[in-house]
């Protein structure tokens, strides 16, 4: 059986390029230079610019600009044998190329589009699927979650607090994707309304029994760092426990005050990116039930193979960096990052996370309302605007970066649209719509045959090259990133995980699929000679329909077949 082809990555495609255009310039001083540390290794991955714009797409696919190739060889001036070489680039995930030519822009390379169709319409699960799998266990911790004195509901969780855990669910469904083993810190008890109103937004949190306690874990914490070299003894003193700050012991008497030197954990350990600050903490019982949770939450996996990732606002921060410390302090050897998530302004008004939930979906079902009238009813339309409304929740939050604040409109009368290109309600839209084009033959066309029988060629519209080239080929890769960002070493207590980056992408990608569908007759005419180019689109829709609904179960937002 012949192995499938590897799928065409533009990682790999840069990558052959940048060779093919250096080697004959390796001789060349400056290019040595380059090399030896006078250019970094970002500024040398710039050799070649991907376009993106349909402007630029209709003549090239890919640029060396004039600057590079001045750098590369005297007076600009490529070699004939660099030409060839591109010409027949090839490799394992490299596009080929039709041709290259140099312009008064530089040299630029164009992709043979209807090898390129071929290959990707006719074996699109490759382009679902992560560019590597990996291995290894992954903690989610979201602070907002852990009690104060009672669990959190959905009346007191604030909107920058449902912004953190929003954006953890995301990151453990793309750290999932790429074959990460992920759970959740901390579990919630069953039934709670917070459990209730999670599960409203998707979101699938673990929960523990009612009656289930953490007391016994948290004396052991204690007893940890009360034992542990960092444990500061000068000027200790004993004292009732009375106020907040002190610990109350087990039969309600004296319990002496513990406080641990952070500033030693760090620099004894060589911990990179956490304020100079933190200096000597008094353990209040807040954080020994942290605590307590972390260490019950990777009681079952070795603590020294695993990330834990703290997502938690800007305004926690310190208090995080106290907690992830002090982890450290009773011999946790995870590697800590820290997730940190901007503010969620609402200007003029202050609304609780249930508050804004309730007023979206209220928008929702009047926007559904004024569309489709007495349509809206029972049990189908309820499902539809819970989407609707989680989507738009989603969106609202997860489409900024996550170290910026988010700014929202939660005016009565503004809001929710079921028209116009923003947000979740214009995806989740657009991805209804490639439901409707199935092929009902009533004799009119016959079935659709397999790819390998169709000419490809016949994809010649703007618009079909550029979702292609901009969506179905890099959709992969732009996933893979987390994973990427989570493993890059060096990078300190925080971690910038691109989360922003699949809403964005969506948005992007119903814009131009919109306009496209908006312009392009799928289905025409019966006549023969028009039949492989309807199939060819048939193909293209079938798989932007894969691509939707793998990157909306990124989001845990189920497509909607009919809207």
């Amino acid at each position: 059986i012949e192995e499938p082809s590897p799928p065409f990555r533009v990682s790999s495609t840069v990558a052959a390029l940048r060779f093919a255009l250096r080697r004959d310039a390796e001789n060349h001083a400056e290019a040595e230079r380059a090399d030896s540390g006078e250019r970094s290794a970002g500024d040398r991955d710039k050799l070649w610019f991907k376009e993106s714009s349909a402007k630029n797409l209709r003549n090239r696919d890919f640029l060396a600009p004039n600057t590079v190739l001045s750098t590369l060889y005297a007076g600009g001036q490529v070699p004939s044998a660099v030409l060839s070489r591109i010409r027949s680039l090839c490799g394992a995930g490299v596009l080929p190329v039709s041709g290259c030519e140099v312009t008064a822009e530089g040299l630029r390379v164009s992709v043979s589009r209807s090898e390129a169709f071929g290959g990707v319409l006719c074996g699109m699960t490759a382009y679902l699927r992560p560019a590597a799998q990996r291995q290894g266990r992954v903690l989610i911790n979201c602070p907002a979650l852990h009690a104060k004195q009672a669990p959190p509901t959905p009346e007191s969780l604030t909107l920058g607090q449902l912004r953190t855990v929003l954006i953890a669910d995301h990151i453990a469904a793309l750290l999932r994707r790429q074959g990460y083993s992920v759970s959740f810190c901390p579990a919630l008890p069953e039934e709670s309304d917070i459990i209730s109103f999670l599960r409203t937004l998707g979101i699938d949190w673990p929960a523990a029994s009612v009656s289930w306690t953490n007391e016994e874990r948290e004396e052991e914490m204690r007893s940890v760092l009360e034992k542990c070299i960092y444990r500061e003894r000068e000027g200790e003193r004993w004292k009732r426990g009375s106020r907040g700050e002190e610990m109350e012991g087990v039969d309600g008497g004296m319990k002496e005050e513990l406080k641990i030197n952070l500033k030693r954990v760090m620099e004894e350990v060589e911990l990179q990116g956490y304020d100079p600050s933190l200096g000597t903490c008094t353990v209040q019982r807040e954080a020994l039930c942290h605590l307590a949770h972390l260490d019950r939450a990777t009681a079952d996996f070795p603590v020294s193979m695993a990330t834990v990732l703290h997502v938690t606002s800007c305004q926690d921060e310190f208090r995080q960096q106290q907690t992830a410390m002090l982890w450290r302090a009773t011999g946790a050897t995870a590697t800590q990052r820290l997730v940190i998530c901007g503010p969620v302004k609402t200007p003029g008004t202050q609304m609780s996370s249930a508050q804004y939930l309730q007023l979206r979906r209220a928008q929702m079902k009047e926007a559904s309302e004024m569309k489709y009238g007495d349509q809206v009813e029972g049990q189908t339309w309820d499902d539809i605007i819970r989407v609707m409304t989680c989507a738009t929740v989603r969106f609202e939050l997860l489409s900024t970066v996550h170290t910026s604040p988010v700014t929202l409109d939660v005016q009565r009368e503004g809001g929710v649209s079921t028209k116009g290109p923003r947000g979740g309600v214009f995806v989740m839209y657009n991805c209804a719509r490639l439901f409707e084009k199935r092929v009902e033959s009533k004799g009119l066309y016959p079935e659709v045959p397999a790819g390998t029988e169709l000419d490809f060629s016949a994809l010649k519209e703007e618009g079909e090259w550029l979702l292609l080239f901009n969506y179905l080929i890099p959709f992969s890769e732009l996933v893979d990133q987390s994973a990427q960002a989570l493993e890059a070493e060096g990078g300190g207590a925080r971690v910038n995980l691109r989360t922003e980056q699949v809403c964005r992408f969506l948005v992007s990608l119903s814009k131009d699929f919109s306009s496209y569908y908006n312009r392009v007759h799928v289905l025409g005419e019966p006549l023969p000679h028009l039949f492989n180019q309807m199939f060819c689109r048939l193909f293209l829709l079938r798989a932007l329909r894969e691509l939707y609904h793998s990157a909306l179960h990124s989001l845990n937002l189920p497509p909607i077949p009919q809207l």
